[in-house]
């Protein structure tokens, strides 16, 4: 009895395959000619999941479609390149008098900090001494890239496009908490980037990089994929050092000389800027969140520099294991402290925090009803504020939870 039923149900799948496949014939019968050599995906879940789910029942579980990857990439970097310009960074320096210190083969082993310089006041020259990269995003000549690129305000700074012209450029806005530029060149009809929605990328997304690699070898492409999200890193380098949260982390090689670059997905649409690398490691990169990019743009267009919101307080955010480490109450949230120099107070003297009485060692839980936690920083969140809104910080003070409003401020350097 059992081999008959299995038969019956062998028998009832070979008539709706028989259906499905005269179904298949009369169409294709017809629209055949017509569809030629465009017909390349195969039957799978692809071409008619209408007939899988209603004749044969099938459920659709994926659909394996075959995507050309390589022409997605060849047309994305055909697309954006024109749009990704070279940041030329030159300054007046001493110049460097003849010296057996000055000579390469000493300076290979005992390195650059035993070269003489002639400090007459009269032994200047211009040299290059940095550069990096960027992209264009409008027309008439604004241009993102990292803070850290342009970070020196004595220096001076020129933007090389990609039909090989130069041009002098102006800093515009450098983000007070973010490692992110504004820069303006004197050009217009540029073809500006798309800029997409960095809060829809997803863990093994495919991206791509283009930058002006080591600050030689232009339009240097890298791909990969999206290998984490909502990374916290210290980013730093000569002098420069920054604490940055919510930001990209990826596989595609980002080299010294692409930071501020684009970090693009297959669409063509800029999803991040391209700004730290873990030094030692394997392709692990960084980018900020294109959605905090623009932001800044948007400010610097109404306002003419990038504000940000300001509350006035050092934090770091509370895990399960520090929480354990500490005796916590709360494995979630900012734990108000100070940092590692004297001068860095936990709360800083009349800023919007220290008027609502925040303290060191209080814990911020909540603005707004949003707990604070790796997903959402603190930082994150004030960002989406505005100066001069009151927002309501859910607070552990002193062993009781208590709600506090707070009036922004507007970060100033």
């Amino acid at each position: 009895m059992d081999e008959d039923k299995n038969n019956t149900k062998i028998n009832k799948n070979n008539s709706k395959t028989l259906i499905a496949a005269i179904a298949f014939s009369l169409i294709f019968g017809v629209i055949g000619g017509g569809l030629g050599g465009m017909l390349t995906v195969a039957y799978s879940d692809t071409v008619f999941p209408w007939i899988r789910k209603n004749i044969l029942q099938e459920p659709i579980i994926n659909k394996n479609v075959t995507v050309n990857y390589n022409s997605a990439i060849t047309d994305v970097v055909a697309f954006a390149s024109p749009s990704v310009v070279s940041i030329s960074v030159t300054k007046e320096i001493p110049q460097i008098q003849q010296s057996p210190f000055n000579d390469p083969l000493f300076r290979q082993f005992f390195g650059d900090e035993f070269q003489i310089y002639d400090n007459s006041g009269q032994g200047t020259q211009k040299q290059e001494i940095g550069g990096g990269s960027g992209f264009v995003v409008s027309a008439d000549g604004l241009i993102v890239t990292n803070k850290h690129v342009v970070i020196d305000e004595n220096a001076e700074y020129s933007v090389l496009t990609n039909d090989g012209n130069s041009y002098s450029a102006k800093i515009l806005a450098r983000d007070p908490v973010n490692d992110l530029a504004i820069l303006k060149i004197d050009k217009n009809n540029l073809p500006a980037l798309e800029l997409g929605d960095s809060s829809n990328i997803k863990l093994g997304e495919n991206v791509i990089a283009i930058g002006n690699a080591l600050g030689e070898f232009r339009n240097t492409v890298s791909t990969g994929v999206i290998s984490g999200l909502s990374r916290s890193i210290t980013a730093g380098g000569q002098g420069f050092s920054e604490q940055l949260s919510g930001v990209i982390q990826t596989d595609a090689a980002i080299n010294p000389g692409n930071s501020g670059g684009p970090l693009l997905n297959l669409e063509g649409q800029v999803i991040g800027v391209n700004t730290a690398v873990v030094s030692g490691a394997s392709n692990i990169g960084f980018a900020i969140p294109i959605n905090d990019v623009k932001k800044s743009v948007e400010s610097v267009i109404r306002y003419g520099r990038i504000v940000r919101p300001y509350l006035g307080v050092r934090y770091i955010l509370i895990n399960k294991q520090l929480a354990e480490d500490n005796n916590l109450p709360y494995d979630y949230g900012a734990l108000i402290t100070r940092g590692e120099q004297v001068t860095e107070l936990a709360v800083i003297p009349g800023s919007p925090a220290d008027k609502a009485g925040l303290e060191e060692n209080d814990i911020i839980l909540e603005v707004d009803g949003k707990k604070i936690d790796a997903e959402n920083d603190l930082a994150k969140i004030l960002f989406n504020h505005s100066v001069e809104e009151v927002i309501k910080l859910k607070v552990y003070h002193k062993g009781e939870e208590k709600t506090v409003e707070v009036r922004l401020g507007e970060f100033k350097d």
